[in-house]
């Protein structure tokens, strides 16, 4: 039986960010609760990942050419951050604002783009929204270079109410139009060609004489309004309190239908929402304050194991368990490949709806993917993960049972939540080779490889596919 506190900080860490490994859990786990979530929503009170160490191994990380590689770099940032929640907003956000590289192929613009939603990702709606305005991926992605004083593309205006913060059927056709009109203006500075000397960042630009500073009326109200005079208005209708929010609890507490559905199909906890709604609005739009409400609610910590991992999560989970990529490695530019196979290509989302999720992700070609990821990398006994399971059951003492041994594996890889067909199975593998002995320092290679065994079947249940 999982103890019950390491069990809730699991849970809470694979949501935050993306799992822990024992020794992690029991560090975080030694302080309370509550002062681990105000630790996540700070993220500034840790250090940060040095990337430096990572360009002396990986120089192509010199040039921001190399779109995969970034990808790659992002996951080892998930596995290793002391801020977990940074990268996890970081991630949220690069979903709900879906960009991606096959429009535009300008790497350096969609990574400063994430960087932005790191800075950015746990503040106030409006400024995440108008930075995302100002951000030349962006105005690039859905063609705000192309609208013009007197003649308008409606495309950036209609994403940022219909998929960015209200949801359909909460605006009109002329709010579309006349947030057109208010960002007109709103462009990038065009930047330097490929070739001979790479690719190098864009930056906002404003051009007041492009811009069309005449009356506009929007969501009711009237004005001679620029972007961020219609961001204001946007972020006090309850509509985007509401849209937001869903999203929040759909990528940390549990799965919801897909996003063009929820016009017609209402939240499956409406308690849930009306609560972060209601922080939503006393703390001006500040998602760190929803966060907050969000981790510490029963909702959230009764909700485990509730949603499918993505692809991303899934991946660094399983490297998290491995013990592997502490450092910057032979094999992480693999990764983002890893993640891709499997149906979530970092910096490259299929559309501007981002990606289905839930049961989306699972399929049989993505199933087999994923199990064979995982279970590759829990083959090799040697490997730090599994060395650290192992010095644990030997530093247990005696001897283990088959039922102990499959249950201590399951507590130490996650803890996990078995359900009792895969435990029947698992035990299945167990019994043949029956007690498990661990005096302390003696037979640690014997008991590496039925660890690695035991976990090449744990990472393959359906159990691990949930977060």
């Amino acid at each position: 039986m999982a103890d019950e506190k390491l069990a809730l900080f699991a849970h809470l860490l694979r949501r935050a960010g993306f799992g822990a490994g024992r020794d992690e859990l029991e560090e975080y786990a030694a302080g309370s609760y509550e002062q681990l979530v105000e630790d996540l929503v700070h993220p500034e009170r840790s250090p940060d990942i040095e990337e430096d160490v990572l360009l002396r191994y990986y120089p192509h990380l010199t040039s921001e050419d190399e779109m995969p590689l970034w990808g790659s770099m992002w996951i080892y940032r998930m596995v290793n951050t002391r801020r977990p929640l940074q990268e996890k907003m970081a991630q949220f956000w690069h979903h709900v604002f879906a960009t991606a590289y096959h429009k535009g192929e300008h790497n350096p613009t969609l990574i400063a783009q994430i960087e932005m939603f790191r800075r950015n990702g746990l503040g106030k709606l409006r400024d995440i929204l108008v930075e995302l305005s100002r951000d030349p991926a962006m105005i690039y992605w859905l063609d705000n270079r192309e609208n013009h004083k007197g003649s308008i593309n409606e495309n950036y205006g209609r994403e940022l109410l219909e998929l960015f913060s209200m949801g359909i059927g909460n605006y009109s056709e002329t709010d579309i139009k006349e947030a057109a009109r208010a960002f007109t203006g709103w462009t990038f500075k065009q930047p330097i060609p490929l070739y001979p000397y790479g690719q190098y960042r864009s930056e906002f630009v404003y051009d007041p004489d492009d811009h069309d500073d005449g009356k506009k009326t929007f969501l009711g109200e009237t004005g001679p309004f620029n972007g961020e005079d219609i961001v204001a208005i946007i972020v006090k209708q309850p509509a985007t309190a509401r849209f937001i929010c869903r999203h929040l609890y759909n990528f940390f507490v549990a799965d919801e239908p897909q996003v063009p559905a929820w016009s017609i199909e209402p939240p499956q906890d409406p308690a849930a929402i009306e609560t972060l709604t209601n922080t939503y609005f006393e703390s001006d739009g500040e998602i760190r304050a929803v966060m907050r409400m969000l981790f510490n609610s029963d909702f959230f910590k009764q909700a485990r194991f509730k949603r499918i991992k993505s692809p991303v999560e899934f991946v660094a989970s399983t490297i998290k368990l491995s013990g592997e990529h502490r450092f910057p490695e032979p094999g992480m530019h693999q990764l983002d490949a890893a993640a891709n196979a499997m149906g979530q290509w970092l910096l490259n989302p299929p559309t501007v709806e981002g990606w289905h999720t839930g049961k989306e992700w699972i399929d049989g070609g993505t199933l087999n993917e994923r199990v064979n990821f995982a279970v590759e990398h829990m083959k090799d006994p040697s490997k730090p993960g599994i060395q650290s399971i192992t010095r644990r059951l030997a530093a247990d003492g005696g001897s283990l049972s088959p039922e102990q041994f499959v249950d201590r594996c399951l507590d130490l890889a996650g803890p996990i939540e078995a359900s009792p067909e895969t435990r029947k199975a698992l035990l299945e593998f167990a019994e043949p080779e029956g007690e498990l002995k661990s005096e302390a320092g003696a037979g640690d290679e014997a008991i590496a490889e039925r660890v690695s065994h035991m976990l090449r079947l744990i990472v393959a249940s359906p159990e691990f596919q949930f977060a």
